[in-house]
């Protein structure tokens, strides 16, 4: 019997390694025994202490590659079956201070990745996105035919890449569908961003810091429950079409704050209040409908609190992975999520 080749760029990175121990744990049924190999170019936000827990299975292979050159895809992509694009850059302060990197890499190097999967006529093709490519929404929720409004130029990037997916479907018939998720959180999550970033600070006795009144509202989706989706679109999911994922969860930055100091044991005086030093690109409010990914039998499984505090027991008991981290980066950008 031949084994499915799963193709997972930026496999190394926070999602992508979710979704790649998943798979070699067989949680899919569907792709259960499939090869997987990940290609990542390892920035500073790809980690291989990711993998760690599924490097010693022989259906794991890493390459080492670039998306936005060809011949990195040439020499690794032949053979395989299904590819899921995470590899992106994803942090909005980061595209703020500079666009280039992720113009370069989150729409040229997206079109090459669908570039060579026609090349070498691979059968499947999700593409991972994000919701703030829609802008901000004051009220109800963002649907999947919704106006493009994209306020960084991290989300107008990934915006672009959408665009260009859906063109490979009609231009070319490429297979590919996309989706568009929530914000996540979760274990490994790289500690510039929130979540990670307070939960660490504040087991270290270290203050946070809230832009303003925490006024801006996230709908905050568990990593495990976007790879489940991730996975129905793979598997389920109609060409050139888009499919929101979401945790059902939406809370303010001042809600979500103090649900991370009572998880921690800290109280109101290990925040402080500041006033946002940054510009435009920051939306006060994310809130997809999930409703059209519903269909194909999607239902987030893990509750805020529960998930919550599992993520916060994980980083208690990780030290060793996010300690280095923080040190070598001495993470300066902290993100309004």
């Amino acid at each position: 019997m031949t084994r499915m080749r799963v193709f997972v760029t930026g496999g190394a990175g926070f999602i992508g390694s979710q979704y790649v121990r998943e798979l070699l744990n067989d949680q899919y049924p569907a792709y259960a025994g499939a090869e997987v190999t990940v290609f990542d170019k390892l920035t500073y936000a790809g980690n291989l202490v990711n993998l760690e827990p599924v490097a010693h299975s022989p259906r794991y292979h890493f390459v080492r590659g670039d998306i936005c050159s060809a011949a990195d895809l040439d020499a690794a992509l032949p053979g395989h079956d299904v590819v899921i694009n995470f590899a992106a850059e994803s942090h909005v302060d980061r595209s703020i201070t500079g666009a280039a990197d992720f113009i370069q890499t989150n729409v040229l190097g997206a079109q090459q990745v669908f570039d060579a999967a026609l090349r070498h006529d691979v059968g499947r093709v999700v593409h991972i996105s994000t919701d703030e490519v829609y802008g901000s929404i004051d009220e109800g929720a963002w649907t999947e035919d919704h106006l493009l409004e994209p306020n960084s130029p991290y989300s107008a990037a990934k915006a672009g890449s959408d665009l260009i997916a859906r063109a490979y479907a009609k231009s070319y018939g490429l297979n590919i569908s996309i989706t568009r998720c929530s914000n996540n959180y979760g274990p490994y999550h790289f500690p510039e961003k929130v979540i990670p970033l307070f939960v660490t600070n504040l087991l270290d006795g270290q203050k946070v810091p809230l832009y303003g009144e925490g006024a801006n509202v996230r709908d905050w989706l568990f990593v495990a429950d976007h790879c489940r989706g991730i996975q129905l679109v793979a598997e389920k999911g109609e060409p050139g079409e888009f499919y929101n994922i979401g945790g059902g969860r939406e809370l303010s930055n001042r809600e979500l704050t103090e649900q991370l100091l009572a998880a921690t044991g800290r109280d109101w005086s290990y925040v402080q209040q500041i006033t946002d030093p940054r510009g435009g690109g920051h939306d006060l409010r994310y809130a997809v409908d999930y409703s059209k990914i519903g269909k194909l039998g999607y239902v987030p499984q893990v509750s805020f609190e529960e998930g919550l505090a599992l993520t916060v027991q994980w980083f208690k008991d990780n030290r060793d992975w996010w300690e280095p981290l923080k040190e070598r980066a001495a993470v300066a950008h902290i993100e309004k999520v």
